[in-house]
């Protein structure tokens, strides 16, 4: 009877000093957590790849209207497929353009002077105020403003199913201003 009751403590005692198999449990342990960082790494690697050609698209469409001492529609209606072209090999999903030129004033009040976005419509009002970075807030001059945004989705499971509030894209905006490259404006004939 006393060797059953010592069995226990000493069955207890056995298992506390053996060691086999705890790399196996380790690494089963640490395993889905490294796969997990590994996965986020990716996505956030794409994130910022694609945040990186939209500023890209939005610096390259302002160089191409500040080349022009006037610009049009038609001109204006090929921006996106600027933006389609830098953007391989990810895909251009929710495309929200707005391109406007801005006039300052003797008093470096800030107005459009035109707007254009896709599908032919002007996203502001002709003599709306703008707010203009303070350092390039300079009397009667002009600057092209650019505005554009664009949803990256996301690629791994992740997102779905490991957060409370499941994300399925993200919105990449990007903003910059220009000044103009001849003249004291560009303006827009049929804007």
């Amino acid at each position: 009877m006393a060797a059953l009751k010592d069995r226990p403590g000493s069955l207890l005692k056995r298992l506390l000093k053996d060691r086999s198999g705890v790399g196996a449990v380790e690494f089963a342990m640490l395993v889905p957590i490294l796969v997990m960082l590994y996965l986020c790494a990716f996505e956030v690697t794409i994130g910022l790849s694609v945040a990186k050609r939209a500023t890209r698209a939005t610096g390259t469409i302002a160089d191409l209207v500040t080349q022009n001492k006037k610009v049009s529609t038609a001109f204006l209606n090929t921006m996106p497929d600027v933006v389609g072209a830098i953007f391989p090999p990810y895909p251009v999903n929710g495309l929200a353009l707005k391109i406007s030129g801005v006039a300052l004033d003797a008093s470096a009040q800030a107005t459009v002077a035109w707007s254009w976005q896709p599908g032919g419509t002007a996203p502001y009002a002709v003599g709306s105020s703008v707010s203009v970075p303070e350092e390039l807030q300079e009397a009667d001059s002009f600057l092209v403003h650019i505005e554009m945004s664009v949803n990256h989705d996301l690629m791994l499971f992740m997102a779905k199913t490991f957060s409370w509030t499941p994300m399925n894209s993200l919105t990449i905006s990007r903003e910059t201003f220009f000044r103009q490259r001849y003249g004291n404006s560009i303006a827009c004939t049929d804007c």
